[in-house]
């Protein structure tokens, strides 16, 4: 790796302080939505993939650009349309001057990748991208071509206008670690994006993290220590949200129709390991799970009928799980 560390105390500290930097950086172009940052910078060094759930105009592209811009990595972006087939994002091959089939990269081969509304493609374009997201390579004419490292996919979803539009399958959807909604910015924040974008003002970020140091970053997350008390609070969350299983309340058996599976319970712990480490803690508790719980859950519990008739969100339902 291009930085060692002497032991995995000094790692997790520089993880804290390269979050921070990431963070005043960002900023610099981001104004507000700090929880959203902080959980895409989450899920990212998670080695997880997020959904970004949002009404236009929310700065989603944006944030992706800057966040690729601060990590050094390349970008590409991919506006998700109806007749998008899978080999416009994976690449096709073609047959090059010497009468060769010669493999051109599609726009898949990036470390950062903002799929853009992700849910106006046929299912056959969406299966290719989330065959690649998890197997991180894709299968061409036979070929297997692996993905570069690290690969992140930011997928967003507009909540609103779903005329016309192919929505994720829950199977799908299980594959993104988190489920992030934004929200619209406060009076005072809309000031400031309206003063900064509307001036001649030209904002540049500087470089933070080489792919190299992230890829470290990574498998140091996996290293973080967890207490027994601490996994099993995650996989109980997770087990709660299955109807008519021993350890589910009333709540969830009234209004759930399916819950959530053990990549929940994976992405918990995962989640938990990480958000301790960015705020310079070497092992986390059960605050750090809560604190990430609905952005792994929203996506992974199904609201029956009766929920949806009287106004029962996933997040009321995952606020009383604690």
């Amino acid at each position: 790796m291009s930085k060692q560390y002497k032991s995995d105390v000094e790692g997790v500290d520089a993880l804290a302080q390269a979050y921070t930097d990431l963070r005043s950086e960002i900023g610099k172009v981001i104004i507000g939505q700090e929880d959203v940052v902080k959980a895409v910078i989450i899920s990212l060094f998670s080695k997880g993939h997020s959904l970004l759930v949002g009404v236009p105009g929310l700065a989603k592209t944006l944030l992706v650009s800057t966040i690729s811009e601060v990590l050094d990595l390349e970008f590409k972006r991919i506006q998700f349309t109806p007749d998008l087939m899978p080999s416009d994002i994976t690449g096709s091959e073609i047959l090059d001057e010497s009468k060769q089939f010669k493999f051109n990269k599609g726009p898949l081969f990036s470390n950062i990748v903002l799929a853009d509304e992700i849910n106006r493609t046929p299912p056959k374009t969406q299966a290719a991208l989330l065959e690649a997201m998890q197997e991180r390579n894709v299968t061409v004419s036979g070929t297997v071509h692996k993905l570069p490292k690290p690969f992140f996919v930011l997928a967003t979803q507009n909540p609103i206008e779903q005329e016309g539009t192919y929505p994720l399958p829950e199977a799908q959807l299980d594959r993104f670690m988190f489920n992030i909604t934004l929200d619209y910015p406060t009076y005072e924040q809309e000031l400031e994006v309206v003063k900064g974008t509307t001036s001649s003002k030209n904002v540049t970020v500087n470089h933070i993290l080489t792919g190299e140091q992230i890829m470290y970053f990574q498998d140091l997350i996996r290293k973080i220590p967890i207490s027994d008390n601490v996994l099993e609070y995650a996989v109980k969350l997770a087990t709660m949200t299955r109807p008519n299983t021993a350890m589910a309340p009333d709540i969830v058996n009234q209004y759930i129709s399916w819950g959530a599976g053990p990549r929940a319970s994976q992405y918990l712990v995962l989640g938990a390991k990480c958000h301790a480490a960015v705020n310079g803690k070497y092992a986390p508790d059960e605050e750090d799970v809560r604190a990430i719980a609905n952005n792994v859950l929203r996506h992974r519990i199904v609201r029956n009928y009766k929920a949806e008739a009287e106004g029962i969100t996933e997040e009321d339902v995952i606020k009383k799980l604690f």
